[in-house]
């Protein structure tokens, strides 16, 4: 009975840590997708704006790599299906760091703006979709 009612606690746990992370997802990418990346851009000149987001950005995707991860592996026995949502987002935003970045850093090196626009629309869409997740995975938990 007891080994029972502390597998209960521990499974309690990891799900409230769970939500906090998917909480901290769902909130740091809202913040930095529609306030600190537009904040940047009205406060500073454009060149400046884009150097430190570009700085800025590999970090940015480590946070939703490493709270989508621990989101998922914490909900995995408890919650498959929002593991499954978080383990989704931490994988896709593997290539969007490591593949798409740079690739829209090139463009705009290259002064290829067409390229530029198109690639800044698929990260763009990418990230909307990862918010659209973890916004479905916090409705889960209610």
């Amino acid at each position: 009975m007891k080994a029972v009612v502390t597998i209960i606690a521990v499974r309690g746990i990891m799900t409230t840590l769970a939500l906090l992370l998917v909480a901290l997802l769902f909130g740091g990418s809202v913040l930095y997708s529609f306030g600190f990346a537009a904040a940047l851009f009205s406060t500073l000149p454009a060149d400046q704006a884009g150097s430190t987001l570009r700085r800025v950005f590999p970090h940015f995707y480590l946070f939703v790599i490493v709270t989508a991860a621990l989101g998922a592996a914490l909900l995995w026995v408890a919650n498959p299906v929002s593991a499954m949502l978080l383990a989704t987002i931490a994988v896709s935003t593997v290539p969007a760091r490591q593949v798409l970045m740079p690739a829209i850093n090139a463009a705009t090196d290259a002064g290829n703006k067409s390229r530029f626009k198109k690639l800044h629309g698929l990260s763009v869409l990418v990230t909307l979709v990862h918010i659209a997740l973890a916004a479905w995975v916090l409705a889960r938990f209610v």
